[in-house]
């Protein structure tokens, strides 16, 4: 995850950056002579992951302190250790082969910018790849996959940096993050441009601001689906939540910005923003009001649905119209669609430049894996990655087919070790739209599964109770029986949605990795029951 051509960078010039930045300064630690001519060619805060040339910045951790790495970094070539007092200490101890211990503090903020100087990720003299960012709740890596399809159909080459997989020209990377640590991504930006990428657009989660992936980035374009609940157990408070996103559309982190204006946060992001801003309004809504004195300047007009997706027109300023259209099921796809179009119009593509694209190649209609993911037609078998109550509201509302008698059989459980206060919510929205809902395991992490399966089971069943429901509710576990018996209960004219954990293999467990593909598990029980499942992941509109 980065460069294969590097650059030396003397340990004086990085100290000099931190000075005009105004961050901490390094200085040498007790006992240690630095020469501050000397160079480094690469940074890590990974003790396993360091290179020779590297300056190896060992932060404080949740369990571990990396300098109790140091020597490990040392063996493998690093040329200098950046690191706090207490990693000074635990330095000390170490036979370092003679590497200089630097000492900062606020260390964590030094890394993004340090890395930025390091791998030169975004020149500002010099072609480099357009950068979009993504930031939401619920559509981050839809509308980032859309942005990528639409420029490759206009004819640029691009860059992926999300939770699925990471492109940057050569073979697909699998994502351990929504967002990789900051060296990573300066590192993938430096090598998206040394390998000759047009643009790249990037998923930015709350995390990755809170915990400073992202800083020394800056987005040519940023861009806001919605806000929803979900994260509380990091940020305490939806007021918490919203102010880690509103931080990626000031000047030090994007230069322009598209805000979806369909819930209260997007008006108000909208109204706070301290970037050139458009607004979208993606519910129809034609004139309403953006921020209390304009209407939005771009909103989805005539929506029709049309196979398992829909068409639908952009409506923009000076009379513009696209005609848009999209395969993926669900109304929220259209939604996707539209933040895509426009930020992809707001990087300076012109209307008809788009609309040709749109016409000739169809971008919208994209399979994206693990977000309503088609495995079959008849039942209707959908995996979709929804796991939190808005998303999996909008999930299940937008899957129930219009023949009389068609009923929706919804699979899914909720994340250990997360916000538990959704749990109980998304039971008693499943209740509340689907027919037959059967509650299994997420990933327990380190719960007690069957715990977390009464919470969501407490609410599905006090939504029946309360609002004299006549909702099928089972529990059912492991994953894979529950995934069977929906199945098994399904008519060709049902559909089976799979919720939760859409593309992911893995289901962690106690801290052990346990193979685990819904995608496999629904196929395979399709097959089982004697129903058809195509070849492909094709998405029929």
């Amino acid at each position: 995850m980065r460069p294969e051509t590097v650059r030396a960078i003397p340990l004086g010039r990085l100290d000099a950056v931190l000075e005009q930045l105004g961050l901490p300064r390094m200085v040498p630690a007790s006992g240690t002579e630095v020469d501050w001519d000397s160079t480094v060619t690469g940074l890590s805060i990974d003790s396993r992951g360091v290179e020779p040339g590297d300056l190896y910045v060992a932060l404080s951790g949740a369990r571990f302190h990396g300098a109790q790495f140091a020597a490990a970094a040392a063996a493998a070539g690093a040329a200098a250790i950046l690191t706090d007092d207490d990693g000074a200490r635990l330095a000390a101890d170490q036979d370092l082969g003679g590497i200089p211990v630097l000492l900062a503090a606020n260390l964590r903020a030094l890394v993004g910018p340090l890395s930025a100087v390091v791998y030169d990720s975004q020149p500002e003299q010099g072609k480099r790849p357009v950068l979009f960012g993504v930031t939401g709740t619920n559509g981050k890596t839809t509308t980032t996959y859309f942005v990528n399809s639409l420029l490759a159909a206009l004819g640029r080459t691009t860059g992926l940096i999300g939770t699925i997989e990471i492109l940057a020209g050569g073979e697909p990377i699998p994502s351990a993050l929504t967002t990789p640590e900051s060296p990573q991504v300066h590192g993938l930006l430096a090598l998206m441009r040394e390998r000759g990428l047009d643009a790249a657009a990037m998923e930015v989660s709350s995390h990755s601001v809170s915990y400073r992936r992202v800083d020394g980035v800056v987005f040519d374009v940023a861009g806001f689906t919605n806000l929803t609940q979900d994260h509380l157990d990091l940020h305490g408070s939806m007021e918490e939540y919203f102010g880690i996103k509103a931080e990626l559309f000031t000047p030090e982190r994007a230069r322009r910005a598209v805000v979806c204006v369909d819930d209260d946060w997007g008006r108000e992001l909208a109204s706070r923003a301290a970037v050139p801003t458009l607004t979208l309004s993606t519910a129809g809504r034609a004139g309403e009001l953006a921020d209390g004195r304009k209407p939005a300047d771009w909103s989805v007009q005539e929506v029709v649905r049309e196979g398992l997706g829909h068409r639908f027109e952009l409506h923009g300023p000076g009379g513009a119209r696209l005609r848009l259209h999209t395969g993926l099921p669900g109304i929220f796809n259209v939604a996707n669609a539209a933040l895509a179009a426009v930020m992809v119009l707001a990087s300076g593509v012109e209307p008809a430049a788009l609309q040709q694209a749109v016409d000739r190649h169809d971008p919208f209609t994209l399979p994206v894996p693990g977000r309503m993911q088609l495995v079959a037609e008849q039942p209707a078998a959908i995996v979709d990655f929804a796991h939190n109550p808005d998303a999996l509201e909008r999930t299940i509302s937008s899957v129930r087919r219009p023949e009389p008698g068609a009923r929706v059989i919804v699979v899914f459980g909720a994340t250990g070790e997360r916000d538990a206060t959704k749990r109980p919510l998304m039971g008693a929205i499943a209740a509340r739209l689907a027919d037959v809902v059967v509650v299994t395991d997420d990933d327990p992490h380190g719960e007690d599964a069957a715990a977390i399966r009464s919470q969501v089971m407490a609410g599905a069943l006090e939504a029946r109770r309360r609002e004299g429901l006549d909702t099928e509710i089972l529990e059912v576990f492991p994953r894979a029986e529950a995934i069977d018996r929906a199945v098994a209960l399904a008519a060709a004219g049902d559909t089976v949605l799979v919720a939760g954990r859409g593309h992911e293999v893995w289901q962690e467990v106690n801290g052990e990795n346990v193979a685990l593909d819904d995608r496999v598990e629904l196929r395979q029980a399709l097959r089982r029951h004697g129903f058809e499942v195509p070849d492909g992941n094709a998405v029929k509109s």
